[in-house]
Parts: C-alpha cells; sequence; structure tokens
C-alpha cells in the first residue's frame, strides 16, 4: 500500500470519480521561539518537505468518508451531526476542521478522502496541524470556498482547542498554512503578523528525530501555561498594563522575583529571555550571521533544560553530538519537548557527513529508530497539479 499512488489507491477505495484531486500540507520545524506562542510572542519555524496529502472527490450529501493509509481505518463523518470528539483519533482533526468552517458561516458538501503523507507521527513536526490544513484545502476547493490562508489557520486552531481538546497555540497552523518557499516565518503570536525571513545560501537545516516519542503530558503542559499565568498575575498587580510574558523585560521580571515560587520565576525566565530570540535569529539570518544564529539556537536549548525543564535524555544527547561536529553552528529541541526531534543548523558542505557522524554517535548510546534528514524550507498548504505524486511520494509516517 505505501507504494501505491495516491490517485490510484483513491479510485481503489472509492470508485472513479472525474473531479478527483489532491490537497497537500507540509508539517513544520520550529527555528526558535519555544513555549512563546500561547504568551504572545515570536516564533521562526519552518516549513518542512514532509507533507500531509488528502485526495479527495465531491460527494452528492453531506457526509465526508475518511480514510487513513496509516491506521488502515475509514471513518464517516455527518455535517449535520458534527460532535466534540474530545480525542486525538486523527478523524479528529479532520471532523474538527469541518465542525470549525461549519461553525464560521461556511457551507460545505460532503467529500471522500484518502489521506496519507510522510510527516513523522508524534515527533513534534507537526503532523495534526498538516492535517488539519490539508483537510482545509480540500474542503475549500470541494465547496468552492476562496483559500485564506492565514483566517484557515485560525480555525485549525479552534479545531484542535475546542473540538479535539488540545490546547495548543497558532504557531503550527499558520505554519502549514502560510509559509512561503525558501523562507522561515517570523510570527507575531499576538498581533498575527508574519514575516517571511529568506534563508542565506550555503547552510542546511537537519531535522534529527531521537526515535523518542514526546512524553510531555497534557498535564506538564497545562502545569508550564499555568505557571506563566501565575507569573503574569504577579507581574499585573505591580503593573496592570501588563497582558502577558511578552510585555516584561528581565529586569522588570527580577523586581518580582520575591513573590513568586522558584519554578513559576524559573518558567518565565524561559520565556521572557525565549521572546527576544526569533527576532534575534531572524535578522542574523538576513545578514548572514550564522554564527550568531546558531549561538541562538544552543541558547535557547539551554534556556529549555535548565528553566523551563522540558529537555530529555535523548534530546540532549542528539544536541550535544550535534555540536561536535565541525559543520555544526547551532542544535537545540524543536517542539513542546520531552521527546521527539531536534533540529540543527549545519554548513551545507558538511550536512552529509554531520548525518552520518551523529547518527552513528547517537545510535552507538540509544537503541531507537532515530533519523536524521535535511529538509528545504517550502511553501504551504496547496492543491497539487494532476498525477504530481509520484510511486515513491507515498508514506504512511502521518498525522
Amino acid at each position: 500500500m505505501t507504494t501505491t499512488p495516491l490517485r490510484s489507491a483513491f479510485r481503489k477505495l472509492f470508485g472513479a470519480a472525474d473531479d478527483l484531486r489532491v490537497a497537500a500540507a507540509p508539517g513544520r520545524v520550529n527555528l526558535i521561539g519555544e513555549h512563546t506562542d500561547y504568551n504572545d510572542g515570536w516564533v521562526l519555524p519552518m516549513a518542512i518537505d514532509r507533507h500531509v496529502w488528502v485526495a479527495f472527490a465531491r460527494r452528492s450529501d453531506r457526509t465526508i468518508r475518511a480514510h487513513s493509509v496509516a491506521f488502515e481505518a475509514t471513518r464517516e463523518i455527518a455535517l449535520d451531526d458534527l460532535k466534540y470528539h474530545r480525542g486525538s483519533e486523527w478523524s479528529s482533526y479532520v471532523a474538527g476542521m469541518a465542525w470549525a468552517m461549519e461553525e464560521t458561516g461556511h457551507a460545505l458538501i460532503g467529500v471522500d478522502m484518502l489521506v496519507d503523507g510522510n510527516v513523522p507521527l508524534g515527533s513534534g513536526l507537526s503532523s495534526s496541524a498538516a492535517l488539519e490544513m490539508a483537510t482545509a484545502r480540500a474542503l475549500c476547493a470541494a465547496s468552492e470556498i476562496p483559500w485564506d490562508p492565514s483566517a484557515m489557520a485560525l480555525l485549525g486552531q479552534k479545531a484542535e482547542n475546542e473540538f479535539v481538546g488540545v490546547s495548543c497555540g497558532i504557531m503550527d497552523q499558520f505554519s502549514s498554512a502560510s509559509a512561503e518557499p525558501g523562507c522561515a516565518l517570523l510570527l507575531d503570536c499576538r498581533a498575527l503578523e508574519m514575516e517571511a525571513v529568506p534563508f542565506p545560501g550555503g547552510v542546511t537545516i537537519v531535522v534529527m528525530d531521537t526515535g523518542s516519542r514526546r512524553k510531555l503530558t497534557s498535564s506538564a503542559y497545562n502545569e508550564r501555561r499555568a505557571s506563566c499565568r501565575t507569573a503574569v498575575a504577579i507581574l499585573r498587580n505591580a503593573d496592570p498594563t501588563i497582558e502577558s510574558l511578552r510585555d516584561v523585560d528581565r529586569s522588570r521580571l527580577d523586581s518580582v522575583r520575591s513573590r513568586m515560587d522558584d519554578v513559576t520565576y524559573r518558567r518565565a525566565a524561559h520565556v521572557v529571555g525565549e521572546i527576544e530570540r526569533p527576532r534575534a535569529m531572524a535578522s542574523a539570518l538576513r545578514k548572514g550571521d550564522i554564527e550568531s544564529a546558531g549561538e541562538l539556537m544552543n541558547a535557547s536549548h539551554a534556556s529549555l533544560h535548565d528553566l523551563y525543564e522540558v529537555s530529555s535524555f535523548e534530546l540532549d544527547l542528539m544536541t550535544e553530538l550535534a555540536r561536535r561536529h565541525p559543520a555544526c553552528f547551532g542544535a537545540r529541541l524543536t517542539g513542546a519537548g520531552f521527546g521527539g526531534c531536534a533540529v540543527a543548523l549545519i554548513d551545507t558542505s558538511g550536512a552529509e557527513s554531520f548525518i552520518e557522524a551523529v547518527q552513528s554517535a547517537y545510535r552507538a548510546r540509544v537503541g531507537l529508530e532515530s533519523e536524521l534528514f535535511t529538509s528545504e524550507p517550502v511553501g504551504g498548504a496547496h492543491l497539487l497539479p494532476p498525477d504530481s505524486l509520484s510511486d515513491s511520494q507515498s508514506s504512511v509516517h502521518h498525522q
């Protein structure tokens, strides 16, 4: 099944369709700015050349019949009876996207859809957001709704927060919907303003999947968000104009340190420092100052380990091995933490040597199915030209 072209697989499952099309949406790697999105800060993600694909065709009723290649499962979703799923089964993201679109006044028609992709599951590369945006792109095309990347990103967040029941910021959906080829995306999570940051030549991003699936439970994630809210409440007592940790510098935070417990202070200190790094790294990339960009990545990882405490043995080992290689400018964990992926900024000329050396050294220490791969910055959700998916592109590693 994994080598069957997506369109052929669709026809075998659902029958012939004259209007069969394919929507695609990329995963993302966050270069810097971790746990800043829900604190109204900045982030600097990059869409990667790993995608979720949705082959789809219109139906004559208001039913979505969806099949997942990865999970070998088919689900029927009635558009007239969309209910909260409160679970992260793959079809919940499809149903949630349809629910959010209908809630906003978009009139959808039914579709048959086959979901496939190669964004690794549970790795922190936003497979769920890619599924949401690929679904949105397909539903917009089928229902003749103009494609608005920013609006659909917000609806994807709404679907994940309110329908699936997963608390998340806006970064993942915006990256998957709105990225520009060859660029990172500097996103202001308060104003929802975006700026494309061209990626300089001679450097390559290497995504380093530790093989350790994320162990950051919802309770641990919510505890960190709660610490941020507690810090803001204490700061607001001193200055009512403060709305979030974005409005605070280190001196302001230190002025109320005696009123905070140590954990709250350390969580807030990470966010306050991290909020500044995406803009600083964007500036460094524009100038071609790759050494400074790498130093910022290293500082981010240290802060996530020491202050926010969301790293892991595998992430620390992978980033340490990466930094030892002469081609590496900097490395850090990416995503929520406690497993999943790290990311490294590499001199392109040494990328092959880097991957071989780091992979070999890591596997000598850790018995997990790790993977390192280079990625170019790609564009956001789109419709593919006819017959554009070859056998070699289809995979099962999607969400």
